[in-house]
């Protein structure tokens, strides 16, 4: 099953005031789990960007001096995120800034019926606890190390790790015939069909012995000594 996860950036919080879309980015996902089909476009929002919003992206009028207007792209993003799902943290925020640039140009709204929203998801599964991507990553314990400003395509990849925690999109990795892993997406598990297995013996080496007796040491009663 293909779905799309996209992330946007503005030049503020409401398009209904005049806000506009200056980056956009997707990701395809086959089964819930990333392959490395992306979309990343900068737009030209054909108005200024406030100060203390370059202070959140790190995105200047300056740097996007040559880049196309909303209209430009509009046929190739609709064309990449086709009639597959939505996803999106925090969906509503960044359907309602594309449904505004869509109507500006003649195109029709996102079907809300495709909205997939990982901050709902997010609520459902840790009510009362912070749920912002950089909260969810901490508790996943993936790296955002890179993560200095709110760049759509890094945001992206993050929110990808984090869907897939969310969804058990990992242990549905595992099974046979995922779609992903034979397109090459993904590495393989190889599998063995069930029959008698010959056991075979694993010998640590001396290091790996000797590591673990220095591990165990600074236990107080290890179990490995009794």
């Amino acid at each position: 099953m293909r779905s799309v996860l996209f992330d946007t950036e503005t030049t503020g919080l409401d398009p209904l005031t005049g806000d506009r879309v200056i980056e956009v980015a997707a990701i395809e996902l086959i089964n819930d789990l990333p392959t490395r089909t992306t979309f990343h476009r900068l737009i030209h929002p054909q108005r200024d960007i406030p100060p203390e919003v370059t202070r959140i992206h790190g995105i200047t009028l300056d740097q996007l001096r040559d880049a196309p207007r909303f209209e430009a792209i509009a046929d190739e993003l609709l064309a990449f995120l086709g009639d597959a799902p939505l996803v999106a943290h925090n969906a509503p925020f960044d359907f309602g800034f594309l449904d505004a640039e869509f109507a500006r140009c003649g195109r029709p709204k996102l079907d809300r019926a495709r909205m997939v929203d990982t901050l709902a998801l997010a609520k459902a599964r840790f009510p009362g606890m912070p749920n912002s991507l950089d909260a969810l990553c901490r508790r996943f314990a993936i790296d955002l190390s890179e993560r200095t400003t709110h760049n759509a395509l890094l945001d992206c990849r993050l929110l990808a790790e984090v869907y897939v925690e969310l969804t058990g999109g990992r242990q549905r990795a595992l099974l046979p015939g995922n779609e992903a892993e034979q397109q090459g997406q993904m590495p393989a598990v190889q599998y063995q069909a069930e029959g008698p297995r010959t056991p075979r013996l694993m010998q640590p080496s001396e290091a790996e012995i000797a590591a673990h007796d220095a591990f165990i040491a600074r236990m107080a009663t290890p179990i490995w000594r009794s």
